[in-house]
This record gives structure tokens, C-alpha cells and sequence, in this order.
């Protein structure tokens, strides 16, 4: 599957990448070479640390090439008057006849602490591109859905606060 990212994610992550490579990288190759310098690898604590970070850091490095070369860019704009990436939309949740706001944004923004669900999450696919009023029903699986009606959309932007996944 190709993740599915705006011109401004795939911007972010090739700045991460480039901090990771050329900041970070050089700062842990040295803290092996400090660490190692420490004596008896079988029990040096310093050392298995550092390698460990070193290895996460290329690892990351490995993940951001992989999706900035895979990705399918998107537009981040919608029809007028439906919802959109990066809209805040009001929904009425009739089972719990409660009101709850989110944010459609892309994979790599996700937050749900921050209220920014997924384009890809059963209430992104549910939403998106819909109109205020309209009824639609957010498949969970397949033996569990619930009934929203969207009660208000307030156009968004991007914030350009960094991909939250990876990190």
C-alpha cells in the first residue's frame, strides 16, 4: 500500500531525514566510538546504549526514504462546502447522543490526544468529501458501525507541525 501524504508531509519528513543524517548520525557514530573505547564489549553498557540509539536513528532514516519514495501526493484541498483534509468537522454521534470535533488530516498527522483523526480511520473514509447534514455510517468492521450526522465544517490548514508517527 502507498501512503498517501500532502507536497507539505513529504517536505517535513525530507527535513527530518536530512537532520537525522547529518546532526544526528555523526553525534551517534561518536557515542559508539566513546562507548567502545570503555573496554570489555561483553558486559559495556555505554556500548550496547549507544548502538542501540545508532541503530534506531539508521532504522528511522531507512523508514522516511522508503516513504518519501512511495508516497502518492495528495491535494489538500476539497470542494467547497465538503469536508477536507485538514478541516475540523463537528459530528453528532446519534448512539451516544453526544457532539465530538476532529481534524481529517493525513496518516503521519494522526493524534487522537489532539483530536486529528486519519483520512485512512473509518471515520475519516466516513467524512470525507460529505457535506454538513449529510448522515453517514462509520464502518468499525465488519459486524460493528454507528450512524454520525456532520453538523459543521470549519475549513483548515495545514499547521505544519511535523509527522507525529515514528517518532
Amino acid at each position: 500500500m502507498r501512503n498517501e501524504l500532502t507536497q507539505k508531509d513529504i517536505e517535513l519528513m525530507r527535513q527530518e531525514l536530512e537532520h537525522r543524517r547529518s546532526v544526528l548520525r555523526p553525534q551517534l557514530i561518536e557515542a559508539v566510538k566513546e562507548a567502545r573505547a570503555f573496554g570489555d564489549l561483553s558486559e559495556n553498557f555505554e556500548y550496547k546504549a549507544a548502538k542501540k540509539e545508532k541503530n534506531r536513528n539508521d532504522s528511522r532514516c531507512r523508514y522516511l526514504e522508503n516513504m518519501i519514495r512511495t508516497a502518492v501526493v495528495i491535494s489538500e484541498k476539497s470542494a467547497e462546502g465538503t469536508v477536507g483534509l485538514y478541516d475540523r468537522v463537528t459530528l453528532y454521534v446519534e448512539e451516544d447522543d453526544e457532539e465530538i470535533t476532529c481534524q481529517i488530516v493525513t496518516t503521519m498527522r494522526q493524534d487522537a490526544l489532539k483530536g486529528r483523526v486519519s483520512k485512512e480511520s473509518p471515520v475519516g473514509k466516513a467524512v470525507l468529501g460529505r457535506k454538513v447534514g449529510d448522515r453517514v455510517t462509520v464502518q468499525v468492521n465488519d459486524s460493528y458501525g454507528y450512524d454520525v450526522v456532520i453538523r459543521a465544517i470549519q475549513p483548515g490548514e495545514d499547521d505544519g507541525e511535523a509527522p507525529l508517527v515514528g517518532f
